[in-house]
């Protein structure tokens, strides 16, 4: 398995094609992966490539980091392990706290039940 990058700033008109042709100038290109909105398609402006070797990985880094794509200075970084979605702790975004139904607690009931 090869080195996971992140490639940001991204112009929304990238297509994989030129992240695989810019990249593989710099080594074996493993995959591509523009990341897009899930409701629109949209391109969300920015993606990931994975390069062949750790090596490989590095020049790219060095290379193509900050360089100009489409218009935009592109950002070229190790990728980090996806952050933790499992929808704990409390409050907006998961968990069992927060605004719910119940019955209001002392006096008199309002509405039917």
């Amino acid at each position: 398995m090869g080195k996971k990058l992140y490639v940001g700033n991204l112009a929304y008109a990238t297509t994989e094609d030129e992240l695989q042709n810019l990249f593989g100038t710099v080594g074996q290109v493993e995959s591509v992966a523009l990341i897009t909105d899930r409701e629109t398609g949209r391109a969300k402006g920015f993606g990931f490539v994975e390069m062949e070797t750790e090596a490989a990985a590095q020049e790219a880094i060095q290379r193509l980091n900050n360089t100009e794509l489409g218009g935009r200075n592109i950002t070229v970084a190790e990728a980090r392990p996806p952050a933790n979605r499992d929808g704990g702790g409390r409050g907006f975004g998961g968990g069992r706290g927060g605004y719910g139904g119940g019955r209001r607690s002392g006096g008199e009931r309002r509405g039917r039940f």
